[in-house]
């Protein structure tokens, strides 16, 4: 996994409408970067609805949210719409983007080994590098903790 002073990967995927998305073109402008399993699944709805509920905090300071998980971009906008979230919701459907930043792991559930997202945030400064990295956190509350930090 990427760790803090390290260059953010830049990443093109198709967001929740279908356009290109490229994070280099926010450079200059932090950006809150965050890898989810499955939208509209429950951790994952309690994290983005965090968010949300934060995103006017998070505009005061200046920073973008995104979030990134390996659904289609027609989930990605179902998702994005039930629970009208305000960011842009990037479809990984390769898992090139978290493979890029290491959240592409093994994961162990009730005994059973499988390939998935471990849930982490990147906090990307305005120059491209990672300022902070959140590793395998708890969907409830890390929203203001991420928002508490920057």
């Amino acid at each position: 996994m990427l760790k803090a002073g390290d260059k953010a990967p830049d990443i093109r995927l198709r967001t929740d409408s279908g356009e290109e998305f490229k994070l280099s073109a926010l450079e200059g402008k932090r950006v809150v970067l965050y890898f989810y399993p499955r939208a509209d699944t429950p951790g994952c709805t309690t994290e983005a609805c965090e968010f949300r509920d934060g995103i006017q905090a998070f505009a005061k300071k200046g920073v973008a949210v995104v979030g990134v998980s390996p659904d289609k971009p027609a989930a990605q906008a179902k998702f994005k719409q039930k629970y009208d979230l305000p960011f842009t919701l990037l479809a990984d459907e390769e898992k090139a983007a978290a493979q890029a930043y290491g959240v592409w792991q093994e994961k162990n559930m009730y005994g059973k080994k499988t390939m998935g997202i471990v849930r982490s945030t990147f906090v990307i400064g305005p120059d491209g590098k990672i300022e902070k990295v959140y590793a395998k956190v708890k969907a409830q509350g890390h929203a203001a903790e991420v928002l508490g930090s920057l």
